[in-house]
């Protein structure tokens, strides 16, 4: 549920699975790999000991 809303709300992951589903990979696939994405973050964050910084807002 949580690669779901993901999906939903983040850009950045939602650009990845449309992108993804338009290259011809399977819809579910595309969320086990937004499922991996948001572990990766979640245990940075962790190992990092500072919030979660969504660098793409910053981009230009």
């Amino acid at each position: 549920m949580c690669a779901l809303s993901a999906n939903k709300y983040d850009i950045e992951l939602k650009e990845y699975f449309e992108k993804k589903v338009s290259e011809g990979k399977n819809k579910m696939l595309v969320l086990n790999n937004i499922r991996n994405k948001l572990l990766a973050r979640v245990f940075a964050v962790i190992n990092r000991q500072e919030p979660y910084v969504n660098l793409k807002k910053y981009a230009a």
